[in-house]
């Protein structure tokens, strides 16, 4: 008699889920995509990318202590649908204003900031539904799962919507508004989550809660290792928000050959998380992590010196393969880490970690850009992002010695 072991299947409800994950990509990475290119064309300067990228970390900043603490309180499907409705109206508002033939951008990074308020308001919810719905035994599975759904948004959304842009450059925000309702549809057949849930109530208690969740952070040198990791060493390395330069001034390509450079990220990190669903990460996940973000930073090097459009598109595919494993391995060690009750406070601070390295990274590149030159800016950025990860080796020995998932636990 042979003994077989087969995996248990993952619920259906959470893979109808994963759909609402790829609209929301889709939506949000395309629309920040054509927002970049078109700022770009009005003004011709790198700052103004950078600047973007301003407008969207300061509300998330801000605000996501209190969005985790209304996470940990209220539904998170109704949170998660909150924010997407808020999507939908940006949406809109962006299509009305460029199709009004403007010549001003002033109302583009305001309603960029609007965008990422609703952003807030989602995201924690969205991040921590997951988690609660997945059993124990497919977590492993549904983990790069969702990065599946979110990277196939990431290749589609930039790619449909530049060529959308070409025909019609107020129609792109058009679309993201459909595919934002459709995820708020999917987002409303969702069965009602059993989690436990923050009982508090008052605005010093909020203040109260969010600080909770800050020195949980503080305290757990697992979490606040892999969260700051993201930090810094995106921060510096990050290159995304200089694409539209990037594909001007040194590959000599249009809004399609953009929209090919923002897919090849996505791609890349599609392809690694559909290997991690097959053959997930399971030993040395500290040393991993470690060693996936410098092969990350040396990638961008390579974007910094070619001027071959082939080159830049292979180093984002594999920069991006990278940086999938580090983000597949930073979401399942902060989340096993963090008590069910604090998930969304938790993750909400590190999606403002994560904003802060996207965003900020983006204003970073943007500076340096200004002040060293396309290349320099580059170059200084993915040499930052190897010395983090040098400094993070040697003094957070507890992230770094991780051996398998299974060791770490909430307290």
């Amino acid at each position: 008699m042979t003994n077989t072991q087969t995996r248990a299947p993952i619920p259906l409800a959470l893979r109808v889920l994963l759909g609402a994950y790829f609209l929301n990509a889709f939506a949000t990475v395309g629309t920040v995509t054509i927002v970049g290119k078109q700022v770009f064309d009005m003004t011709g300067r790198e700052l103004d990318l950078g600047l973007i990228g301003l407008a969207e970390f300061l509300p998330m900043a801000l605000l996501a202590p209190f969005t985790g603490s209304l996470a940990d309180r209220f539904d998170r499907r109704l949170m998660f649908g909150i924010g997407l409705s808020g999507d939908v109206a940006v949406s809109i508002a962006m299509f009305a204003y460029i199709n009004s033939n403007p010549t001003s951008i002033a109302p583009i990074f305001g309603l960029m900031v609007l965008f990422a308020v609703t952003r807030s308001l989602g995201t924690p919810a969205a991040r921590a539904i997951t988690i609660d719905m997945a059993p124990p035994d497919v977590l492993e599975r549904v983990i790069p799962l969702r990065s599946v759904s979110f990277q196939a948004g990431i290749i589609s959304g930039p790619l449909v919507l530049a060529w959308v842009f070409v025909v019609d450059i107020a129609a792109p925000y058009l679309v993201a508004a459909v595919a934002y309702g459709l995820a708020i549809v999917i987002v409303a057949s969702m069965p009602k989550l059993a989690t436990r849930k923050l009982a508090t109530r008052g605005s010093v208690q909020a203040i109260r809660d969010a600080r909770e969740g800050l020195r949980f952070i503080k305290r757990q040198p697992v979490v606040f290792g892999a969260i700051s990791l993201d930090l810094f060493a995106v921060l510096f390395g990050g290159i995304i928000a200089l694409l539209p330069a990037i594909a001007e001034k040194r590959l000599g390509v249009g809004a399609v050959g953009l929209g090919g450079l923002r897919a090849a990220v996505g791609a890349g990190a599609a392809v690694v998380a559909l290997g991690l669903a097959v053959r997930p990460v399971r030993r040395h996940v500290g040393k991993v992590l470690l060693g996936v973000i410098a092969v990350f930073g040396l990638m961008h090097v390579v974007v910094a010196l070619t001027t071959s459009y082939v080159v830049a598109v292979l180093a984002l595919v594999i920069a991006a393969g990278s940086d999938q494993i580090s983000v597949y391995i930073r979401s399942t060690l902060v989340p096993l880490a963090t008590p069910e009750e604090m998930r969304g406070r938790v993750l909400a601070v590190e999606n403002v970690f994560i904003g802060a390295s996207n965003e900020l990274g983006a204003v970073e590149s943007g500076l340096t850009a200004a002040a060293f030159g396309l290349v320099g800016a580059m170059l200084l950025g993915s040499v930052g992002t190897i010395v983090v990860v040098a400094v993070w080796w040697r003094y957070f020995p507890a992230l770094r010695d991780v051996d398998r998932f299974s060791e770490v636990r909430a307290p």
